[in-house]
């Protein structure tokens, strides 16, 4: 310590000046492991300084020297915030960021600070400097003979009335912003407590100044404040009825922040005679900073709600997969039988498009196309393609658990599951009965009308290798369990996407688009898709991404392909019917036959579970809450096994 005391230079240029602060530091921190040793050599760093006055004056004549190249009103109220007003921008900062390599030689407070003050022991070990410690480092730093520029106040206190005033500025900015000012609820409107922010602050200023009417202005001003953080929270309810923005969660979270960074300035100026407050805000800045430079905690933080309108779109269509009773259990078998009879035409539509012998792109794309249309024609004609459900099942289930203290709460939610279950059993099977004997009868009906099978002796053995449980079929199988869950995600982000933008509206009311259309027929186009953009969105990105992704990885060489538990039985009873009766004899048969359960059940247990996470998180489902449902399922399937396969018979 005292070779670094020496190395001190109050007449060095700014960057080395900078550069002995940050070896300070390093001492301080020493090995990260001990908060007490850090604080202890805070200590001693005193007590030296204390026992040498030429140091301590060195050390005072080169602190005072700092802050005159440095403005710390800026680190204050906008360290740990967005540099951008909108979310993509910030994260192209953020990248930057990590990418590039910051130099100390810098006049922005804030940019030191970061390079500083970079670890979460830096908050630890601030956050644990005793009382008298800290009265003694602000008895050193800040000197009477570093007063402000206003006469009667420190240079602290004047760094800390700029600091609200720009915190006041960028409250009232994003109030006033379009974007959240017309959003607001009527009442928020009509109050308009931004415009009156700037003047509450500047009434406590002159209060504290004059020290005469402080405790009144204080009061007013705060509840000012907290008329503009309801004024922007009645913005979410118009975003729960009109689709989520990214960029307005973050503007929303911004005033939010900011808002709180006020009132943390405020206790630093007008309660801090020990300075506790001023180590809280520095530790706090500390931990700020990590997530400021965190691309994860960004988008952690402004997706979640958009997570939880998502989901809460997809719980919407959701319901209308679970069945509860006979009656609607038996409509579930009769949907799934339609959706596996048009599966097998698209099976050999698939066939037809391979036959073609186009490059992998294109036949990943027109593969993919088949898909799509195949899955619209399904959704148009209200049948069901059984594992497309679970990812939107799993929103539904999750909505259920929005209050786990209601009395029964856990058990109605395993009778959910149960009916969940049951439905999914349902769509399987009917999916699955119905497409392998239309297969067949197709592959038939091709043989006798032309004379050759649908589909090569050649490519029907490929079908049978391919899908056998001695193979990659089971880890191809979870991942087209991803592939649907991504399905998914994408319809609730562009259901929300359409609600957002007021396109339903637009399509009924735009003039030129009634002049083209006409007006009834505009009502309806809007109507269907308002209902059904989520499904169409599942459907054609689904029947693509089962298409192009395996092309694609194949191009990156990566050995990635796609096992969907209707198409694998489809192409199975194609494989057969061009082998004809002697492939029953052949094992490979019996080992594709044998995978057909393990790819259902992956598709189904992974796209589901990815869902259902989501979900949970979107709810704020707790660990002990997830534990207790575990628990209460468990019990179900040891007591009543048989309710997840059929329901019970109606008297």
């Amino acid at each position: 310590m005292s070779v670094l005391l020496d190395r001190l230079d109050p007449e060095a240029d700014r960057v080395h000046r900078h550069l002995w602060l940050m070896a300070l530091v390093r001492w301080i921190r020493g090995d990260a492991m001990s908060v007490t040793a850090a604080v202890a050599r805070v200590d001693l760093l005193l007590d030296v300084l204390h026992a040498r006055p030429e140091q301590t004056k060195r050390v005072q004549v080169w602190w005072h020297r700092l802050l005159d190249t440095l403005d710390g009103s800026t680190l204050l109220s906008d360290y740990g915030f967005a540099s951008r007003s909108a979310f993509v921008s910030e994260l192209v900062d953020r990248l930057h960021n990590k990418l590039l390599p910051a130099s100390p030689e810098t006049g922005d407070a804030g940019e030191l600070f970061a390079q500083l003050l970079r670890t979460e022991f830096d908050a630890q070990w601030l956050g644990a400097l005793s009382t008298q410690t800290l009265e003694r480092m602000g008895k050193l730093l800040w000197a009477p003979a570093l007063a402000g520029p206003t006469p009667g106040i420190s240079h602290w206190q004047y760094t800390l009335m700029e600091a609200i005033t720009f915190c006041t500025s960028q409250v009232r900015a994003i109030g006033f912003s379009p974007e959240v000012r017309l959003r607001m609820s009527t009442p928020a409107q009509d109050a308009s407590p931004f415009h009156t922010l700037a003047s509450n602050w500047d009434a406590v200023r002159d209060a504290w100044l004059a020290d005469k009417g402080l405790a009144e202005a204080v009061q007013h001003f705060k509840a000012q404040l907290d008329a503009c953080r309801q004024a922007a929270a009645s913005v979410y309810t118009h975003l729960d009825a009109h689709g989520i923005s990214v960029d307005l969660v973050f503007r929303l979270r911004q005033l939010r922040q900011r808002v709180l960074r006020i009132r943390a300035l405020m206790d630093c100026l007008l309660q801090d005679p020990g300075y506790p407050y001023t180590a809280r805000l520095l530790a706090h800045l500390a931990l700020v900073g990590q997530e400021q430079r965190s691309i994860r905690a960004l988008i952690n933080a402004n997706s979640s709600l958009l997570a939880a309108k998502v989901a809460e779109r997809n719980s919407e269509t959701g319901e209308h997969y679970i069945t509860r009773n006979w009656t609607e259990y038996k409509a579930m078998l009769r949907q799934s039988a339609g959706g596996g009879c048009v599966m097998a035409f698209t099976t050999a539509l698939k066939f037809g498009v391979m036959a073609l012998g186009l490059s992998a792109f294109w036949y990943g794309f027109w593969a993919g196309v088949v898909y799509a249309a195949s899955f619209v024609l399904i959704q148009l004609l209200h049948y069901t393609v059984a594992t497309k459900q679970p990812a939107m099942t799993a929103p539904a289930m999750a909505a259920k658990l929005k209050d786990m203290s209601a009395p029964h709460a856990v058990e109605s939610f395993v009778d959910e599951l149960t009916h969940l279950v049951r439905s999914q059993v349902a769509a399987v099977l009917g999916n699955v009965v119905l497409v392998f004997p239309v297969a067949v009868a197709l592959s038939i009906a091709w043989s006798l009308i032309f004379g050759s099978t649908l589909i090569t002796p050649a490519t029907a053995d490929y079908v049978l290798h391919s899908i056998t449980l001695l193979g990659p079929s089971v880890l191809f199988a979870a991942f087209t369990g991803v592939l649907l869950f991504s399905s998914s995600i994408l319809a609730g982000w562009v259901e929300n996407w359409f609600v957002l933008h007021r396109l339903d509206s637009a399509l009924r009311y735009n003039p030129a688009i009634t002049s083209w259309l006409g007006d009834a027929r505009a009502d309806r186009w809007a109507f269907f898709l308002r209902n059904n953009i989520s499904g169409l969105a599942a459907n054609i990105s689904l029947g693509l991404m089962l298409g192009l992704v395996p092309s694609i990885f194949g191009f990156l060489g990566v050995g990635l392909d796609v096992r969907h538990v209707t198409l694998s039985a489809g192409q199975l009873g194609m494989a057969c019917a061009a082998l004809g009766w002697n492939v029953v004899s052949a094992p490979a048969l019996w080992w594709a036959v044998a995978c057909l359960p393990f790819i259902g059940a992956l598709n189904v247990l992974v796209s589901f579970g990815l869902a259902f996470r989501v979900a949970l998180r979107a709810h704020n489902v707790t660990e002990v809450e997830r534990s207790t449902l575990y628990q209460a399922i468990r019990k179900r399937l040891r007591h009543e096994p048989l309710r997840f396969f059929w329901p019970a018979r109606e008297t």
